[in-house]
């Protein structure tokens, strides 16, 4: 499998991407990386590795340009402007879903930390394009009002050393009521899921979750 650099126009700005997508692949998986992230993150690396061997394509995007990836690393607002990170979450939907090599692919979104909410933003938001999501140590609560209208199945994973942001999900899970939407437990496993065994955990409920809900 080749991997294919991408770009995609969102407003004024230009995303980049990394998209590889196996021969006769089941969906196409959107990556939202969390705070501070990127696509080369290697625990979303790691993951996209694991969907791809399961028959699945991946697209890991990098949702802010490198001027704002600049301003990040000093002022860390961009991180928290949901509505910034699901447009371009948005955009990068409509891109696959008019690109020659992913077009007749069910998409997924697969979001960490406040990416999580993006993913669940522009779930909600994408017309039924938006076959299913996954959070990984997600803040779905950010995604606020969009939570009781996502209709696309939702994975949500937490570690259940993560306490504050484990009830988090549970409020917001809650909230989903237009949704089939499970959370997973993950034993040990702290915010980060550096854990042994836990992030390969991860990867294999992803790639289970995605795997029924794209191929339905």
């Amino acid at each position: 499998m080749t991997a294919s650099l991408v770009s995609i126009s969102a407003g004024t700005a230009t995303l980049e991407g990394e998209l590889i997508v196996p021969p006769a692949a089941a969906g196409l998986v959107i990556f939202a990386h969390g705070s501070g992230s990127s696509r080369h993150s290697p625990r979303n690396q790691a993951v996209a590795a694991t969907l791809r061997e399961r028959g699945l394509g991946t697209l890991l995007m990098d949702l802010l340009t490198r001027t704002e990836e600049a301003e990040e690393r000093v002022t860390r607002h961009h991180r928290f402007d949901i509505a910034l990170l699901s447009a371009r979450l948005a955009a990068t939907v409509q891109f696959a879903a008019e690109d020659q090599r992913t077009a007749t692919h069910r998409i997924g979104l697969f979001g960490a930390s406040t990416g999580a909410a993006a993913a669940l933003v522009a779930a909600a938001e994408s017309e039924g394009r938006v076959g299913a999501v996954v959070s990984r140590g997600g803040r779905p609560d950010l995604a606020g009002s969009s939570l009781a209208v996502v209709t696309a199945p939702t994975l949500l994973i937490v570690g259940a050393a993560d306490a504050h942001v484990l009830e988090l999900n549970r409020e917001a899970l809650a909230q989903m009521k237009s949704a089939v939407v499970h959370l997973e437990i993950v034993p040990r496993a702290g915010h980060l899921f550096s854990e042994h065994g836990t992030l390969d955990q991860v990867a294999d409920l992803a790639a289970d979750w995605f795997g029924l809900h794209l191929a339905a």
